[in-house]
């Protein structure tokens, strides 16, 4: 098949390579002619759990007016790594002030044990909707935090259903879709969405599906690193005309392009468009083999968001064949066999 998709594992070398290169959240929006924007507030002075839920519910335009998982694991505190200034773009600056703290306790794995999430919406004053969006912020992990198996990182989600395409509930095209960030084993990075996945994109290289869960897109393109600062930037392009997969993901990591991939169907229907910041983050991963040893932090600070209406452009493959998830590896013949069994009996 046909998937158009470009990894950069970022190294050191690599970083020195392309330092001429480097492209800031802001200047990236102006690229892409993402003309809306708006900033994340927090609070002037430090705030224990209690106050931070309260400083959350009112000031970040939650969906259902409410944290959905872990507001007892929110604090907002200073900087833990204050002389450590955030890799990337010389224009970028990190303002001073509290940073939020998510903590997940000792054991902890899967949403509701440890870390966090809710839904930021990002409403517009015109009630129009976005169809691109760009999310930049600010990520740092305790000095001693441990990866074990992997785990869940802020990214963007839409559609009408605010509780589905995480968690296993699998979208339907018309209903939602999520594209997180998530570290894995050794730190790696990874975009991991909740999409359709049409035209064979299973078979792709860089694509890992799962029947199950979400499908993983680019696994190691770029890596985290303990007690320093990083900045991650999400660019995502919805799908249009509905029924042809060009949609698009693009990920820059301190400034530097990670990952493009294309060819996505991340919607059925005209229903589902961007609707903002997912704030996910937890270990897992389902089960206790993905627990966090210990209690450990992350740490975040300078949320962006960049929007549009306009969709994605670029050319695309009509949709074509049953619209499914697929383990990896799992031959198209297998399918073929199986859709023929299924019509036998209908």
């Amino acid at each position: 098949m046909r998937s158009n998709f470009y990894a950069h594992p970022l190294t050191v070398a690599s970083l020195c390579a392309t330092a001429l290169s480097l492209v800031s959240p802001g200047d990236l929006a102006a690229q892409y002619s993402l003309t809306t924007s708006t900033t994340i507030p927090f609070p002037t002075a430090t705030q224990t759990s209690d106050d931070a839920q309260l400083f959350i519910t009112s000031q970040w335009s939650l969906s259902k007016g409410h944290i959905f998982d872990g507001g007892n694991a929110t604090a907002f505190v200073n900087d833990p790594f204050p002389n450590d200034p955030t890799p990337g773009s010389p224009g970028n600056t990190s303002l001073p002030g509290p940073v939020l703290q998510i903590t997940y306790p000792a054991g902890s794995y899967s949403g509701d044990s440890g870390g966090a999430q809710w839904y930021t919406l990002w409403n517009t004053s015109d009630g129009s909707t976005f169809s691109s969006m760009l999310l930049s912020y600010e990520l740092a992990f305790d000095s001693s935090f441990q990866w074990v198996r992997g785990g869940k990182l802020p990214g963007l989600r839409g559609g009408p259903n605010v509780y589905g395409c995480s968690g296993g509930n699998q979208p339907n095209g018309t209903d939602c879709f999520s594209t997180r960030f998530m570290w894995r084993t050794d730190g790696e990075g990874e975009v991991y969405a909740y999409m359709l996945t049409p035209n064979d994109i299973c078979s792709a290289d860089n694509i890992i599906c799962n029947s199950d869960y979400g499908v993983s897109i680019s696994r190691g393109s770029f890596s985290f690193v303990v007690g320093q600062w990083c900045r991650v930037t999400m660019l995502v392009q919805m799908n249009d005309p509905p029924d042809v997969a060009n949609g698009n993901v693009v990920v820059y990591f301190n400034d530097v392009l990670a990952l493009t991939q294309q060819d996505l169907q991340l919607r059925s229907g005209t229903d589902v468009n961007i609707g903002g910041l997912y704030f996910s983050t937890f270990f897992g991963g389902s089960d206790s083999s993905y627990a966090t040893p210990q209690t450990v932090n992350t740490y975040y600070r300078n949320f962006q968001l960049f929007g549009s209406s306009a969709s994605s452009n670029l050319t695309g493959a009509k949709v074509s064949g049953a619209t499914q998830l697929l383990l990896p590896n799992t031959p198209s013949w297998s399918l073929l066999l199986l859709a023929s069994v299924a019509l036998f009996f209908v």
